[in-house]
């Protein structure tokens, strides 16, 4: 039985034939269910990129983002159509992608130098400089299959930006990092494409590292150029899309993760003699109440770990109630609706969008059971609390800024 690629192939290459799978496929649109097996994870994506362009490339999941890179670093070829590049690329796709696992670090260093057309000699001007920016120089001599997955975007990373590649293909990857690395990569890609003329294509879901980094953007969606402007523009449109989709009921809501095993179907705010609102002033009370269907019944809920998130316009995530962290317990947690009280909401006047997750034992995604991010949005409004000359009072040393409690 043919796979598919060796039946593309026979019918190319053999028979002569046009490409059978060129008249199949849908939209890559995953709120909707197809009758083809058959997708376009990209189509008809056309633009340029001139030298020492910036460009962030932003979208929702499933939007080709990730595929579109692959494309321009040519680990995949296109089903269609040219890609036209001038120059070395480097690139930082998945973690560990171009990497030898039973190789050792400064081993892939040197591979990795030589499929980019490096000398041997220009590695070794570079390796002192690479190895100190990936902080990975005690295991340096150490088979990277034993490496975490954060020293290999380290050391991944450092390679793609050291070893001088004309552009700089970089993925979301970059979140594994801590916040340490994560602030010294930004700067050294600042550093590659200000300071040297490079051309850098920059892919993240953190719209503050996209405005920061980026002149120029491009929105993707359902595998296709929604839109393409400046940075901002782009994160513009990419926020009203993400306004959209929060305008829909919570139950409707496609852009949601986890294993169903509950689905949020309302969130509610209100205030502190319990109207429901919309809006709230700098350092009022607020209540967070939410509602969920349990489809599975065997749920422990003892094992329940419920987050609730407040996220600026960009999407940089400004703080987050955990469940556990806070030592609630949800035992009882049967009629399928809890809530979260804030005594005091100290964050800045915006717009903040509200994320919900859902999960059972952990906080890592294999256990969400649901996950809406961002489920709702709420204003808020400014008050005399940070007017000028007015400062927020001291807390003590073990209270939060914005100190909630599950209820």
């Amino acid at each position: 039985m043919f796979t598919n690629d060796v039946y593309r192939w026979f019918k190319t290459a053999i028979l002569r034939q046009e490409d059978p799978y060129l008249k199949v496929g849908e939209v890559n649109d995953r709120s909707k269910k197809g009758d083809s097996k058959f997708v376009w994870a990209l189509k008809d994506i056309t633009f340029d990129v001139e030298e020492g362009d910036v460009v962030g490339i932003i979208g929702k999941n499933g939007a080709g983002k990730s595929t579109l890179l692959k494309l321009l670093s040519r680990v995949t070829g296109p089903t269609t159509g040219t890609i036209k590049a001038k120059g070395r690329i480097g690139s930082l796709l998945e973690v560990g992608t171009g990497f030898h696992p039973e190789l050792t670090g400064r081993e892939n260093i040197y591979m990795n130098g030589a499929i980019l057309g490096m000398t041997k000699r220009e590695i070794n001007s570079k390796l002192d400089e690479i190895i100190d920016f990936s902080g990975c120089e005690r295991y340096i001599d150490t088979p990277v299959k034993r490496y975490s997955s954060g020293m290999m975007v380290r050391l991944g990373f450092a390679v793609a930006a050291h070893l001088e590649p004309e552009i700089l293909v970089v993925d979301e990857v970059l979140a594994v990092g801590d916040a340490e690395f994560q602030k010294k990569a930004i700067g050294k890609m600042q550093d590659v494409s200000k300071g040297e003329g490079r051309t850098v294509l920059f892919v993240s879901h953190n719209m503050t590292s996209i405005k920061q980094l980026c002149n120029s953007g491009i929105l993707l969606e359902n595998g296709s150029v929604a839109y393409r402007g400046t940075a901002e523009a782009v994160i513009n449109k990419y926020m009203a899309l993400n306004l959209d989709e929060i305008n829909k009921p919570l139950l409707e809501r496609k852009d949601r993760s986890g294993n169903g095993s509950i689905r949020f179907s309302n969130i509610v705010f209100r205030n502190k003699i319990g109207e429901a609102v919309d809006s709230a002033f700098v350092g009022t009370y607020l209540r967070i109440e939410v509602s969920f269907q349990i489809i599975d019944p065997t749920i422990d809920f003892s094992q329940a770990i419920i987050a609730c998130s407040f996220s600026d316009s960009y999407g940089t995530n400004i703080t987050t109630w955990v469940s556990d962290e806070l030592e609630h317990d949800f035992s009882k947690l049967k009629e399928g609706n809890f809530a979260l009280e804030i005594p005091a909401l100290n964050l800045r006047p915006q717009t903040y969008s509200i994320g919900l997750q859902f999960s059972i034992g952990t906080t890592a995604p294999k256990d969400f059971c649901d996950a809406v991010v961002p489920a709702a949005q709420l204003v808020i409004i400014n008050d005399s609390l940070f007017t000028p000359g007015v400062n927020l009072q001291e807390c003590r040393p073990h209270q939060a800024l914005v100190p909630a409690k599950f209820v």
